[in-house]
């Protein structure tokens, strides 16, 4: 019997959940496997902000090292959180079909507020893309930093008194914490990649590569793909105040994307539509046109100052 597929994920109960599901659908291919946990700096440090830690590369760094040792053969992400660059010898090997792509607000003590422009709400994300996007839409609200894993993060908006919270969809739904939900936030334009699950290998790795690939959803895979060129182009990194989805209806290739000043008070907005053999590149055109509109401007703030968004 050959050795099981040793997979590395955080220990939070929606990195476990990911990590699982990449080990049902490996074991419906006739592979078995086994979960090794790791453990990131973005884990054992809840309080400071993480655009102070470095951005979100700290829930990576310590998966990326584990497969370089050789201490796993493959590692699961919420693959928004993932550069769209990355300078070690590391690959993405497959997405997995996407989950609701939406964001969502917790509001333990109800949404009247969103209708009464006289009410100062307060509002938790320590999403720069979210944060700009909400004081876009609601300029009254004050944002406040929150940080944690999901279960973490319901726990704190249950106990504060704060308004609101926002949450990816994907991540409650997945383990089944979607009752908490108060609204999907359709208006707002997700992270690129959110919802989606990426497998990560080592490049040099041709049977985990050959394994894992069976797991590839196409379709998530060009959308996402998409999304996460349009932000590369920008060299905003994965982590900046951008939004961008795309999707797929009869086959026409659909892409909404905005890039926002961090206070909400400049938006940059595009959105295209191609029919699917032309799709490869509308994500890099895309970025081209928006900073062509002035984004750029944005951009170069970004870049002055690091930006961070909560996982899960």
């Amino acid at each position: 019997m050959t050795d099981p597929i040793r997979i590395g994920t955080r220990d939070s109960e929606l990195a476990t959940w990911q990590a699982k599901t990449v080990s049902a659908k490996l074991r419906d291919h006739g592979f078995y496997s086994e979960l090794v946990f790791v453990k990131s700096d973005g884990d054992l440090d809840l309080t400071t902000p993480l655009p102070e830690m470095g951005g979100k590369g700290v829930f990576t760094k310590a998966l990326d090292d584990a497969l370089m040792n050789n201490h796993i053969d493959i590692a699961v992400h919420s693959y928004k959180d993932l550069p769209t660059e990355n300078p070690l010898p590391l690959k993405v090997s497959a997405v997995l079909e996407r989950e609701d792509h939406r964001d969502t607000l917790v509001a333990p003590k109800g949404t009247g507020f969103l209708d009464d422009d006289s009410i100062t709400a307060v509002i938790a994300t320590s999403s720069n893309r979210r944060k700009a996007q909400w004081l876009h839409r609601y300029p009254n609200h004050s944002i406040t930093n929150i940080r944690g894993n999901v279960n973490t993060r319901l726990k704190k908006v249950a106990d504060s008194g704060w308004d609101g919270a926002i949450f990816a969809a994907a991540g409650l739904k997945r383990i089944n914490l979607d009752h908490h939900i108060s609204v999907y936030l359709d208006w707002m334009v997700p992270a690129p990649a959110q919802g989606a699950m990426a497998v990560m290998i080592r490049e040099e790795d041709e049977s985990m590569n050959k394994i894992t690939s069976l797991l590839n959803h196409h379709q998530t895979a060009l959308c996402t793909g998409i999304e996460r060129d349009l932000l590369n182009e920008m060299e905003a990194g994965c982590s900046a105040p951008v939004g961008a989805f795309c999707w797929i209806d009869n086959r026409e290739v659909y892409l909404h994307a905005v890039v926002l000043k961090t206070d909400g008070t400049l938006q940059y907005d595009i959105q295209k539509r191609v029919q699917l053999p032309e799709a490869k590149n509308i994500g890099r055109q895309a970025a081209i046109e928006l900073l062509e509109q002035g984004a750029d401007k944005l951009v170069n703030e970004m870049r002055k100052t690091s930006h961070g968004e909560a996982t899960e």
